[in-house]
């Protein structure tokens, strides 16, 4: 049985896709740098956790940044079991990007390429990578649910621009070298373990400090959360159906539901039992104020549905921070 490589393994989504690999009986190669962009600690107790449940020899991780394209290559070169990748490993963040660009462009545009050559280099080895985009190429719209077939050349953010330049670049290895490829493209996604740089997570930790919450735009914001474990469960749908044939897939992977920011807001303080603070700001460059999916295509193409409430997965994210920080 051959192998799969996870970039980004000790990151949010790539922590939980792991565990879901795992417990189905795969082989997982996890690949992560462990950045200080947030806490490294909560990304080395991502993996403690994820690898006392694996079975022996089932998990092996390998700290390196994709930025380093010789080093990656060389492992991915030195293991002829991978044949399988899911490519999540990137500089995450809408409002970072307009303080580090250059971490941007060294982890979503070089890291990417260093991914799709080193599917090109295993001749056929590799036989389908799915790698993630995100609902930021969409740009700012508050016109209905995005599409696929929407036009995506006005990304708000360097994140969005960094993200939609991966998306191009599989474009042109799958006519140039025929490589089958699948971008997902993520909206919102939150859960237990998230990143401590979104809403939901700065909004529990502000809460339950007294601190008052920053809502931007007036909190006149909706967004598609969608849940993690949904999440993964259509990152591995996609995984397991690749396209016939050397072709370049994209799909939208979201609750299809956008919710008000103030609604969450109000799930945390029933959840928390306490009130929030609340402190109105002007919208933030780079922001958008509404994400909305269409999966309507990764409904037909692979029996993608996703299934939990905000209710549902906030109340599981309060009970796993109250668990996790005691």
């Amino acid at each position: 049985m051959g192998r799969i490589l996870v970039t980004g393994a000790a990151g949010f989504i790539g922590a939980h896709l792991c565990q879901l690999l795992l417990a189905r009986g795969e082989a997982v190669v996890g690949l992560d740098n462990l950045n200080p962009y947030y806490s490294p600690a909560l990304k080395q107790a991502r993996m403690a956790a994820l690898t006392g449940k694996a079975a022996p020899g089932a998990f092996e991780f390998h700290q390196l940044d994709l930025a380093d394209s010789d080093s990656v290559l060389a492992m991915v070169a030195a293991r002829p079991d991978i044949d399988r990748v899911v490519h999540l490993g990137a500089q995450a963040g809408v409002r970072w990007s307009l303080e580090a660009p250059f971490a941007y462009t060294a982890a979503n545009v070089t890291g990417h390429l260093t991914m799709l050559e080193a599917m090109r280099r295993s001749e056929g080895r590799i036989r389908h990578m799915v790698y993630a985009s995100t609902s930021s190429v969409y740009g700012s719209r508050t016109d209905g649910a995005f599409r696929e077939t929407d036009r995506v050349e006005r990304p708000a953010s360097l994140y969005a621009a960094t993200k939609l330049a991966g998306e191009m670049m599989s474009k042109a290895y799958t006519d140039l070298y025929q490589l089958p490829l699948t971008g997902l493209r993520f909206f919102t996604v939150y859960g237990p373990w998230g990143r401590p740089d979104m809403a939901y997570w700065l909004f529990t930790e502000a809460m339950l400090a007294g601190r008052p919450i920053q809502l931007f735009n007036n909190g006149n914001m909706r967004r598609d959360f969608t849940y993690v474990d949904d999440i993964v469960a259509g990152v591995a749908a996609a995984l397991d159906h690749p396209p016939a044939g050397a072709t370049h897939r994209t799909y939208n992977i979201g609750n299809s539901n956008p919710e008000p920011l103030m609604e969450m807001v109000g799930l945390l303080e029933e959840l928390l039992g306490v009130r929030a603070i609340k402190v109105m700001k002007p919208m933030q460059a780079g922001d958008v104020p509404a994400t909305f999916a269409d999966v309507s295509a990764m409904q037909r193409d692979f029996g993608w549905q996703p299934s939990t409430s905000l209710r549902t997965g906030l109340t599981n994210f309060v009970g796993w921070w109250r668990g996790y920080f005691k």
